[in-house]
């Protein structure tokens, strides 16, 4: 029995050019960081910047060290025992990785939206409140629900039952209430760790196009499998890959990242061709 392989196709995509780097406005700026749980290294020396209002894809493979990298940028990896974390994040030119900066406070900035939504198990409403609550943002608490619940495309589903539980909506509505409580708080920027990984096509599209959407009013960094995603939705794309040290201990590290449309079209590294264009991963 004879196999056809089929050839490799690349990934189009339909994102306009961006200005030189040198007008963008850069909110990190991220310079020789290892992150390490238990001493063991998952990501290595990662230097790149992330611009402003900008859509930013991480992509690679299992195990590359996406996750990690991007929970480094609002101190997530803290909560985890035994994790450090050397090198510098500069946010608005502030080092963020200090034990004198609260870590609580660098949250209230930079949200994150996980792989599967979270809804707590109370009513819509609450949910949206909930962080607006925590954090004294008191004044017009029905408003400021109301305009999250509605940049996350959702008011019009559920206003008539804000009381009802969060637990009750479908999967995908859940993931954009989620990102509803994220936006609510008014953070600068929203981390997203695989966002539509567990929705259906129509749920996926619609979280996609919030990206584009909002990405007026906040800076997106995501994490992604998906290289239709990333070519649909990202302005700038980082490609991470697997290496192995001097004793065969396997880390992430940075391999490449420019503008989304050159990753995909002519990536200057081989081994991003390889990747995107479905040879390996």
């Amino acid at each position: 029995m004879s196999i056809t392989i089929q050839p490799a196709v690349r990934v189009e995509t339909k994102r306009q050019p961006l200005p030189p780097r040198e007008r963008l406005e850069r909110i990190f700026n991220i310079d020789g960081v290892d992150a390490l749980y238990g001493g063991k290294p998952a990501i290595k020396d990662v230097t790149m910047d992330v611009y402003k209002n900008l859509v930013t894809a991480i992509i690679g493979p299992s195990g590359c060290g996406k996750s990690t990298f991007i929970r480094c940028l609002n101190r997530m990896n803290d909560l985890i025992p035994g994790f450090t974390l050397t090198g510098t994040i500069r946010y608005h030119g502030q080092d963020i990785t200090g034990n004198d900066v609260d870590p609580v406070a660098v949250r209230r900035h930079i949200g994150m939206v996980f792989q599967r939504p979270n809804p707590f198990p109370k009513s819509i409403y609450d949910n949206v409140a909930w962080g607006l609550k925590v954090l004294g943002m008191k004044d017009g608490l029905a408003d400021r629900v109301e305009r999250a619940l509605t940049q996350a495309a959702l008011w019009d589903e559920v206003k008539d039952r804000l009381k009802a539980s969060a637990l009750s909506l479908s999967g995908g509505q859940q993931q954009r209430l989620c990102i509803a409580r994220a936006i609510a708080v008014e953070p600068d920027v929203v981390l997203m760790d695989e966002p539509a990984s567990a929705l259906d096509p129509i749920a996926t599209a619609a979280i996609e196009q919030l990206m584009t959407d909002l990405k007026g009013e906040y800076t997106f960094v995501i994490v992604t499998h998906n290289m239709q995603q990333a070519a649909r939705v990202a302005d700038m794309t980082a490609f991470f890959s697997i290496s192995r040290g001097d004793e065969g201990e396997r880390y992430g590290e940075l391999v490449e990242y420019d503008a989304t449309q050159k990753m995909f079209t002519a990536p200057s590294d081989t081994r991003t061709e390889d990747y995107v264009t479905g040879r390996f991963g």
